[in-house]
């Protein structure tokens, strides 16, 4: 059903997610900039503001400064120098976050033409949940998925069983 509607495998299983944990019509802050999910998002029904690129290493001030109740991070803890000061900074009570897992099998992410669409982090499953544990917050659903490519080879036959995402829906304790 949702296979033709969506460019990436990651927004199929990301959206259904959210929706089985948090009701249409809530108002969400999403952390990064507006892209392509948050349309998705907001064409099923929700209200969502995102940051506006500021460095979250650095300036918290949007997140601390929201009264959101919802707080969504899909695939930008990875990219933090300190994800621990980001998500001790979230007044929310609930939080939707998915990040790539670690694979044995390739190195982490590194653009060579951005500087900032780089993994300074790709996690085990438990290292996110420590770290969610750690700021607060606990989990209480979670679901990995893979991300199998169209290539022959020795990678793309471990991207076939491998979970690639890992998503969480936490509460703030």
């Amino acid at each position: 059903m949702y296979e033709s509607h969506f460019p990436h495998k990651r927004y199929k299983h990301t959206i259904e997610f959210l929706e089985q944990h948090i009701p249409t019509g809530s108002q969400i802050l999403d952390l990064g900039v507006v892209n392509p999910f948050t349309e998705i998002m907001e064409n099923h029904g929700y209200k969502v503001k995102n940051t506006t690129g500021e460095d979250l290493d650095i300036d918290t001030s949007a997140i601390e400064n929201s009264d959101d109740e919802i707080v969504t991070a899909f695939e930008i803890f990875e990219h933090l120098l300190s994800p621990f000061t980001v998500l001790k900074a979230i007044k929310a009570k609930k939080l939707v976050a998915s990040v790539p897992l670690k694979l044995w099998f390739a190195s982490a992410y590194r653009s060579k033409t951005d500087m900032r669409d780089r993994h300074y982090h790709e996690f085990e499953d438990w290292q996110f949940d420590w770290l969610l544990e750690k700021t607060g917050w606990q989990i209480k659903a979670r679901h990995k998925w893979t991300n199998p490519t169209k290539k022959l080879g020795i990678r793309p036959l471990l991207r076939q069983f491998t979970p690639r995402y890992y998503i969480v829906y936490a509460e703030r304790v």
